[in-house]
């Protein structure tokens, strides 16, 4: 009993950062040039609804969302997340051979940081922006435990994703750390900026999710299924604005 609840209790906190993406219907196959456009933002209208193949991402036990708009900045429109002690992100399900698309590429902004913010805490699990990636699941690659726990959440949620990396801007953590959500192992956190040092300015992010993914869990990954971009303030109860610029990914050199 004590390992079922472990594994209920492992598997719903997985579910609620990255499961939602499992519930989106279309997947975005890898083209065969040199750059997979994941999130073309810059070529929306503003005010215009979400672009092809992105969906909201919601909870089922966070009744306050954060809201997302498309907004001019500059001369280059972007999208803007307001989070008002709420939860909810932006995502798009994709298919993508991360040994031949190793590259993440994205630019994001924050008005503010979160004062309360802390990775290495459930508390504390808040940010105001992140980038997150789910992959396949591949039942001979992962541990009899984490099979056990995605049996589990399978037969009662459906498919759900085993692997995320989370990139995130966080208060106090120092820059390039790699650790494990305070909920779950099923998600690793990667801190890609820490502190107020850019507050207000645009910063431009490029990450190796090849190298990362062995780095966070030891072992080979396998295709990326899904891409989300997320600003949530529930658990410090505080507020947040971001933006989002476009999302990339390139051939290895």
């Amino acid at each position: 009993m004590a390992l079922l609840d472990h594994a209920l209790g492992a598997v719903w906190a997985a579910l609620f950062f990255i499961g939602s993406t499992v519930l989106l219907p279309a997947v975005v196959a890898a083209q065969s040039n040199a750059v997979l456009e994941v999130g073309k933002f810059s070529a929306v209208k503003v005010g215009a609804d979400l672009p092809d193949g992105w969906k909201p991402l919601t909870f089922p036990k966070v009744p306050v969302h954060t809201t997302y708009a498309f907004v001019k900045d500059g001369d280059t429109v972007v999208v803007k997340a307001t989070s008002k002690e709420s939860a909810s992100g932006l995502t798009k399900v994709v298919r993508i051979d991360p040994k031949e698309y190793p590259i993440v590429r994205w630019r994001w902004k924050v008005d503010n940081i979160l004062k309360a913010s802390d990775v290495r805490t459930k508390q504390g699990d808040d940010y105001p922006a992140r980038l997150y990636i789910t992959f396949k699941y591949d039942p001979d690659k992962v541990s009899f435990v984490k099979k056990a726990k995605y049996r589990v959440g399978k037969l009662i949620f459906g498919d759900i994703p085993i692997a995320a990396i989370n990139y995130i801007w966080d208060a106090t953590a120092p820059q390039g750390l790699f650790i494990e959500n305070a909920y779950t192992d099923f998600a690793q956190m990667v801190v890609v900026e820490s502190g107020a040092h850019g507050v207000g300015m645009w910063k431009d992010e490029e990450r190796n999710i090849y190298e990362d993914y062995k780095k966070a869990f030891n072992g080979e990954p396998l295709l990326i299924n899904g891409v989300a971009i997320m600003s949530d303030t529930d658990n410090t109860k505080e507020s947040a604005v971001a933006y989002y610029g476009d999302i990339i990914f390139l051939k290895a050199k």
